[in-house]
């Protein structure tokens, strides 16, 4: 019976020819996007598992008595319970930086969308008004970045690109990397208070959950725009719809939801200058190659009884 390489990913291995490549090397492969029966069923087989966005806990590990690895496609663990599989003695990697460009130029998009608003002018075109909204550009603009890692990195990069001002806040900040690019680091307060738009490139967790609250929205300048490329469990969106619906915020853009796909019966859904995807920021062609070939080779890896390089828990293993 064939080695099982399960996956919750809906994109892995679905270009590029690499699930060609995985038969090749003899192993099955099971797609389950959606945790259900047979999902639960392929566990009893699976020695890899490739993570998606459903979360892999403690059970999900026990589930798994021929496990070799779990293999994040793409960069956030906060849905990993990191700490049970290192009691279990499961490596678990990521893909660093593989989808850090595509996440950058959708965030950057959603800045020049929210400028020009470029949603409602659309609406007005197809609904046969024809309205003309004047916006405002976003050269000199402020870009406030929380959370200086890859992604933001890049998106400093872009932004100064186009003639904006970029800060940034990190809490374990990169301030080689900061001076390269040409950034300011400051506080989180300080972000607050100065960002044009504000664009958020965090990992989840109890940490960051609910950290763009009514507290913080109320520090933002009148008429910020708040970008959520990261994870849903950061942005409060009661908060977020009563700061867009009084006039404080000028906008906001959400790629990522604590519910997947959300209650658009929310009052958010509603408002104007709001630009909503469906968890999207990484899915490029580009992007999901890189990360369905750096989880084949952590594969590759793993099952020559090695540890890969981006093993997150590899001094747990030891």
């Amino acid at each position: 019976m064939s080695p099982v390489i399960l996956t919750t990913s809906p994109t892995f291995a679905t270009i590029g020819g690499l699930s060609e490549r995985i038969a090749a090397d003899g192993y099955e492969l099971a797609r389950f996007p959606q945790v259900d029966a047979g999902y639960h069923a392929a566990l009893a087989r699976a020695e890899f598992l490739v993570a998606g966005l459903p979360a892999v806990d403690a059970s999900t590990i026990a589930a798994a008595p021929h496990l070799k690895g779990v293999l994040k496609h793409g960069v956030g663990l906060d849905s990993i319970d990191i700490d049970a599989a290192s009691r279990a003695g499961v490596p678990v990697t990521s893909t660093p930086g593989a989808n850090a460009q595509a996440v950058a130029e959708m965030a950057l998009g959603a800045i020049f969308a929210l400028s020009r608003n470029t949603v409602a002018g659309h609406a007005t075109v197809t609904q046969g008004r024809w309205e003309r909204r004047r916006g405002r550009e976003v050269a000199g603009r402020t870009l406030g970045i929380l959370g200086f890692g890859q992604i933001g990195q890049r998106l400093a990069r872009m932004a100064l690109g186009v003639g904006m001002r970029v800060i940034a806040h990190d809490a374990f900040p990169n301030l080689a990397a900061a001076e390269e690019i040409g950034v300011e680091m400051v506080s989180f307060d300080t972000l607050l208070d100065r960002a044009d738009h504000l664009s958020l490139h965090l990992s989840g967790g109890p940490a960051s959950t609910g950290l763009i609250g009514s507290q913080a929205m109320a520090r933002m300048k009148p008429g910020a725009c708040l970008l959520n490329f990261a994870r849903g469990s950061i942005v409060n969106l009661d908060a977020l719809a009563q700061a867009l619906g009084s006039g404080h915020l000028g906008g906001a853009a959400l790629d990522a939801f604590v519910h997947e796909p959300p209650d658009i019966g929310h009052a958010l859904f509603a408002l104007p200058n709001t630009l909503f995807s469906p968890h999207s920021g990484a899915d490029t062609t580009e992007s999901i190659q890189r990360m369905g070939e750096m989880v084949f080779e952590d594969i590759q890896t793993l099952a020559k009884g090695d540890l890969p390089e981006r093993t997150v828990n590899q001094a747990d293993l030891a």
